[in-house]
């Protein structure tokens, strides 16, 4: 398929019993999923029941699944405690996604804090994260950046920003790229102008070459671009709108590409824009 389009789905009570069921409403050719409580530290152990059977129905119906490691994470942090913390957040979540069958593991990239440079921070990235991805082997997922709506000192929101983060990183074989369209958009890349979208995927592509994209969030954006807001809108109602997701399915980058939807309006919000975006898709 060339593009899966899915969601993030809700897994209290059980990634395959809640998750699945939750996916399969929403005709979800792709799921992700959370591992652990986005919001704090503590990680679960999961059930090893409820991950075989995530896996082997994921497995069963070619459905590609991700995991959106917590928000808490920060490799830029100038504190100790949160450096240490999200450390030991992502190599839970990275384990976790090898037990459930994952293909990629969405993380922040995080920002400068306590009056840091971009340097200082992302040498302290380098220094905290690669060990991370040296640790995973083949039957790994990928470790996939997510930029953000370049909201205070956010080391990676526009796209050439990726550029000196994949250097920090040595551009390390199991690092790829879970683009958000409305973080994007928020960061200043005007996706709903003439040839908006493809022009900052080409520029995606220049900064951290081909192959890399792994993921799309799909998310259509309250704001304007530039604003540095990170509030998702549905699909085709917001300051996006419906065009540049069709231009996204044509442009070479994204071949084979799954998209997840984070977007508001509870299921019947996201059943109406995994089918909007399927009709551009397939239009």
């Amino acid at each position: 398929m060339r593009n899966p389009v899915g969601g993030h789905v809700p897994v209290a009570g059980g990634l395959a019993t809640t998750g699945l069921a939750y996916a399969r409403e929403l005709g979800a050719e792709t799921v992700q999923v959370f591992v652990a409580n986005p919001r704090a530290w503590a990680t679960s152990a999961g059930s090893p029941a409820q991950d075989e059977l995530f896996r082997a129905e994921c497995a069963a119906a070619g459905i590609p699944a991700y995991v959106h490691a917590p928000y808490l994470i920060n490799f830029g942090s100038h504190t100790e405690a949160t450096a240490e913390r999200s450390v030991e957040s992502l190599r839970h979540s990275l384990r976790r996604g090898r037990e459930i069958g994952a293909l990629g593991v969405v993380v922040h990239t995080g920002s400068a804090t306590g009056g840091r440079t971009r340097e200082v921070a992302l040498a302290q990235v380098r220094e905290r994260m690669l060990p991370l991805l040296d640790e995973l082997t083949d039957d790994d997922p990928f470790l996939l950046l997510e930029s953000t709506a370049g909201q205070g000192f956010s080391l990676c929101s526009r796209t050439w920003d990726f550029g000196p983060y994949f250097e920090a990183l040595d551009s390390h074989p199991k690092l790829g790229v879970c683009l958000d369209t409305c973080h994007v958009f928020a960061a200043g890349h005007d996706l709903s102008g003439p040839h908006g979208m493809r022009q900052t995927l080409d520029l995606l592509v220049d900064t951290v070459g081909e192959g890399r994209l792994k993921l799309i969030h799909a998310n259509d954006s309250k704001d304007v671009a530039g604003a540095h807001k990170d509030r998702h809108e549905n699909i085709g109602l917001g300051h996006i709108g419906e065009e540049p997701f069709r231009e996204l399915f044509s442009h070479p980058a994204t071949e084979g590409v799954p998209l997840v939807i984070e977007t508001p309006g509870g299921k019947e919000g996201h059943v109406s824009d995994v089918e909007r975006l399927k009709k551009l898709r397939d239009g």
